[in-house]
């Protein structure tokens, strides 16, 4: 789920998994029962704006075996340094599930965060959760993206736009599918959006966005899709120091 951010930031960096930390909060909670997974129900991979509180708190589900909901069971998310979370461990409800409301820090950029609990024999489950800090670019880019693109891109029909995904011969990929566009420099994705499907031998269902678009909401449509990339894009030559 997503929602639509107020940008201040001018700030574009990756937040690093390696930054996590647990937040200092109430004492420990003890867990009433135990399960086996960790989904997500909703409120994962939202866009926000540095230094702001998600408009949908994160809802997660604690499952056994056989996928029934567990009420009862502990959960604690962790995520990078600035991030606050509220409450960062909590018992899951009479439908097994922990709602949890999330604040970005103040970088632009992707944030990994990390939900666990524990099984019966006290073994720790993880669930990764991501969720995205625009920056100005990168919040043009998602202005782009809901007034031209996502009415394809996406399947999913909102009641502010019907979808026409399934209406495509060829399906649109989604922006978040790092797989496809990971592969595609700068000027590859250039090329398609300025001259369509065809400049790249994609398909013709895809339109040119030349005469459409400044050269400046290219860009950006461009940054707002490495931003939202899942695996995360990571630019030729970089390499990022663990900590």
């Amino acid at each position: 789920m997503k929602a639509k951010p107020w940008i201040t930031g001018m700030l574009a960096v990756t937040v690093c998994a390696g930054c996590m930390h647990r937040q200092a909060s109430a004492p420990a909670l003890t867990a009433k029962a135990a399960g086996t997974a960790i989904v997500v129900v909703s409120g994962d991979k939202q866009l926000g704006s540095p230094g702001s509180q998600l408009a949908q708190p994160l809802v997660l589900q604690v499952n056994d075996d056989q996928g029934n909901a567990v009420p009862g069971a502990k959960v604690e998310l962790t995520g990078p340094r600035g991030v606050v979370l509220d409450p960062a461990q909590v018992l899951t409800d009479d439908s097994g599930q922990a709602t949890i409301k999330i604040a970005l820090g103040g970088i632009a950029g992707r944030y990994e965060l990390t939900a666990f609990s524990q099984d019966g024999h006290g073994k720790n489950f993880t669930l990764p959760v991501a969720e995205y800090a625009a920056g100005y670019q990168q919040e043009v880019g998602y202005e782009v993206n809901e007034k031209y693109c996502s009415r394809c891109h996406d399947s999913e029909s909102t009641v502010e736009q019907v979808s026409n995904y399934d209406n495509l011969a060829v399906k649109p990929h989604s922006f978040a599918n790092g797989d496809i566009y990971n592969k595609l420099t700068e000027a590859d994705l250039t090329n398609i959006i300025e001259h369509g499907g065809p400049a790249m031998n994609r398909s013709a269902l895809m339109p040119p966005y030349e005469w459409t678009l400044k050269k400046a909401e290219i860009q950006a449509m461009i940054a707002y899709i490495r931003l939202v990339s899942d695996p995360p894009y990571v630019a030729p030559g970089v390499v990022y120091a663990k900590r």
